[in-house]
């Protein structure tokens, strides 16, 4: 890498350091985005009608997890010269692909606890390692009326071992993090990545344009979510991967694609909050 892309890449991960939290503008063309947006819209209207297909994250708002070839950009999303150096430098060189899925907000969606995506283990909030990240990429230019995502820097390194399930602050608590939340309006393209134990939420949105947002999963090894995700590929679509791309896969290779039943149920997101 150039010492321009280090100092971006060193940037970013002082950035996920303190605030939890960091992104590039301009990463995607927008003809890609758009792509993007019309497979994930076409595997919402499968996964909503079959059971376990799309999961509650609140009142009309989903959550669905994906085959990595049902996506046309995967490989462009994996490859990107930042997503794996800021994998490679946070988690290390034998990061794991865990997770491919989208969260989808309707017209009606309330706002959400603020939660973290697993509960902390020692090595974070004793440790201060980050060991799991989520990258997003919004299928739309987000708007104030579109729910956009908030999130409250710096609180990956919270313990979190007394709140409900590890992961839903009392609801006492949710003044601190408001008063510290930060709302995001990612335009078409722009990634981010943020530590999947940073307190966030979803706002409601009254907009009658859904903003669905790409979710890509990444580990740490041994950091184990693989096992609350069930990916596949096909032996011909595997064996098609760049060796890059498999090295970092974690997933069922099969003969033939079934649809999947998602594992990851957030409980304490089903009813949302006003």
């Amino acid at each position: 890498m150039s010492l321009t892309v280090d100092r971006t890449i060193e940037t970013a991960v002082a950035a996920l350091t303190s605030d939890g939290v960091t992104g590039l503008q301009g990463a995607f063309p927008c003809d890609w985005v758009e792509r993007m947006r019309e497979d994930m819209m076409t595997a919402f209207w499968a996964a909503i009608q079959r059971p376990g297909g799309a999961v509650g994250r609140g009142p009309r708002r989903w959550y669905v997890e994906i085959h990595p070839q049902e996506l046309q950009g995967f490989i462009d999303l994996v490859t990107h010269p930042w997503v794996t150096a800021i994998c490679e430098a946070v988690l290390g060189p034998q990061y794991e692909i865990v997770e491919i899925g989208f969260d989808t907000p309707f017209q009606g969606a309330k706002n959400q606890p603020w939660h973290r995506d697993f509960p902390s283990p020692p090595e974070t909030y004793d440790g201060r390692r980050i060991t799991s990240l989520a990258f997003n990429l919004s299928g739309v230019d987000v708007t104030a009326d579109m729910g956009p995502f908030e999130v409250a820097p710096g609180t990956q390194w919270e313990d979190g071992r007394r709140w409900k399930h590890e992961m839903f602050p009392e609801r006492e608590e949710w003044p601190r993090y408001a008063a510290r939340g930060v709302k995001k309006y990612p335009q078409m393209g722009d990634i981010s990545c943020r530590s999947a134990l940073t307190l966030h939420r979803g706002t409601a949105h009254p907009s009658p344009v859904a903003r669905p947002v790409l979710v890509l999963g990444v580990d740490a090894p041994g950091a184990g979510h693989s096992a609350l995700h069930d990916l596949m590929v096909t032996r011909e679509y595997f064996e098609a991967l760049p060796a890059s791309v498999r090295d970092h896969l974690v997933c069922r290779v099969v003969e033939t694609l079934v649809p999947v039943t998602q594992k990851h149920d957030i409980e304490g997101l089903v009813m949302g909050v006003e």
